[in-house]
């Protein structure tokens, strides 16, 4: 068991029909800094106040990669510390033992309105084991006045951002702006270069790593150019220390004035609309780049709440999951910090395309978005994960060639299948 002092609860005191002797304890882990853990927040108050109830909220570390093992670690303890999960869209197969049927409770409707494939991503063996809280798509970045200032267009493929981020890179900084960067990306080894590179490979038409039938696919020339092109970045138009960003490093270079473009989530828009950012009004949000024949691919991402199997309040926490999950909620998150709800009628809600207006013109984007192969690999997904980021930082990094760490990979890959799918 862990130790109980990791996860401070508070009891659930005033609650209707509930007496001190009789409250219960309730946790939520949900986001991790920023605008996310706040709405999260917000959205507990909210449900405080209709229900009576008090709830304790976690932070957990910002970092995708340390969350799921903090989250692998509580679990595997049975830990009754923690009721309700924020998990990455990526995880329902991972823990899904650990994890409640959230129709056991919600009935065989639970998941209607939602993308489908978001449903039927969460569910495991026919069971529901995560609720959709808020979908994701990697997203282009534009300093519009910028680009307006020096006469470009926005770029459509790989080759125009390169040579659009280096011309106004060159050209701000011969102004006086020496802190100007041409491209700023999530570049660290963590899950969040898996999603930033397989975006690369894709929409260089080489793949998904591991297609949908278990196939391992990484092994090919385009795949190699795509990682080789990304690596050129690296002490060009982006930062030496793009190579331990994360989502907020890249957002805070961008957002304070210093960078033409950034690869992110659709969070960001929010936040480089508010009254202290450097980019107020001067921002454009466009689908990622492509190259040659490829299409632009946008990573899919998206997180979900789930409820752990061995909390002592299942369905008082379950609820709180519908409430938060619910069309109301979304709305709100949508407006407030843009983002994108799994509802497909608030796509087409006046208040939250007034808000965010890219949500209705990158729609396709949303909802077309390019899987990370968790579901072919199952419980492997991890190690596939960890090694295609890693090999992707390698050729970042100048350690290895694109050609050599495909190659290195497929054979990792291999290893990895032969043992666990």
């Amino acid at each position: 068991m862990l130790k109980k002092t990791l996860f401070p609860t508070l009891i659930m005191a005033g609650a209707a029909g509930i007496s001190h002797a009789q409250a219960a304890d309730l946790t939520i882990s949900c986001g991790a800094v920023g605008a996310e853990l706040t709405l999260c927040q917000e959205g507990v108050r909210a449900w405080e106040e209709k229900t009576g109830h008090s709830v304790d909220v976690v932070s957990t570390p910002n970092s995708s990669t340390e969350r799921l093992s903090l989250y692998q670690q509580i679990l595997s303890a049975n830990s009754t510390d923690i009721d309700i999960m924020q998990i990455d869209v990526v995880w329902p197969g991972l823990l899904a033992n650990h994890l409640l049927d959230l129709r056991e409770v919600l009935g065989d409707e639970a998941g209607e309105g939602h993308f489908e494939t978001i449903i039927e991503n969460n569910t495991i063996d026919g069971r529901l084991v995560a609720m959709p809280w808020f979908t994701d798509a990697g997203v282009l970045y534009y300093r519009q006045d910028l680009l307006e200032k020096h006469g470009h267009e926005v770029p459509k493929t790989w080759e125009q951002l390169t040579e659009t981020a280096r011309d106004i890179r060159n050209a701000e900084r011969a102004e006086g702006s020496e802190r100007m960067q041409g491209f700023v990306f999530q570049g660290r080894a963590y899950e969040g270069l898996t999603v930033n590179a397989l975006e690369w490979v894709a929409s260089h038409g080489g793949g998904t790593i591991v297609d949908s039938e278990g196939e391992i696919t990484i092994d090919n020339p385009q795949a190699a150019a795509a990682l080789d092109r990304a690596a050129t970045w690296i002490g060009d138009i982006s930062p030496n220390g793009v190579l331990n960003y994360t989502e907020e490093e890249a957002r805070g270079v961008f957002q304070g004035g210093n960078a033409v473009f950034m690869r992110n989530w659709p969070y960001a828009w929010a936040l480089a609309q508010s009254e202290d950012s450097e980019v107020r009004g001067k921002v454009g949000v466009t689908q990622l780049p492509y190259s040659g024949d490829g299409q632009s691919a946008a990573g899919l991402g998206g997180w979900n709440l789930a409820v752990s199997r061995y909390s002592e309040n299942p369905e008082l926490a379950v609820d709180l999951v519908a409430f938060l999950a619910g069309e109301e909620e979304q709305k709100r998150r949508a407006i407030a910090g843009a983002y994108n709800p799994t509802l497909e009628s608030l796509y087409k809600d006046e208040e939250v395309l007034e808000a965010v207006p890219f949500f209705g013109d990158l729609y396709e984007t949303f909802i077309n978005a390019v899987a990370r192969p968790s579901a072919p690999t199952g419980d492997a997904y991890g190690r596939v994960s960890n090694a295609f980021f890693s090999a992707a930082h390698d050729v970042l990094s100048g350690n290895k060639t694109g050609e050599q760490a495909v190659s290195d990979l497929d054979r990792e890959l291999s290893r990895v299948k032969r043992r666990n799918w």
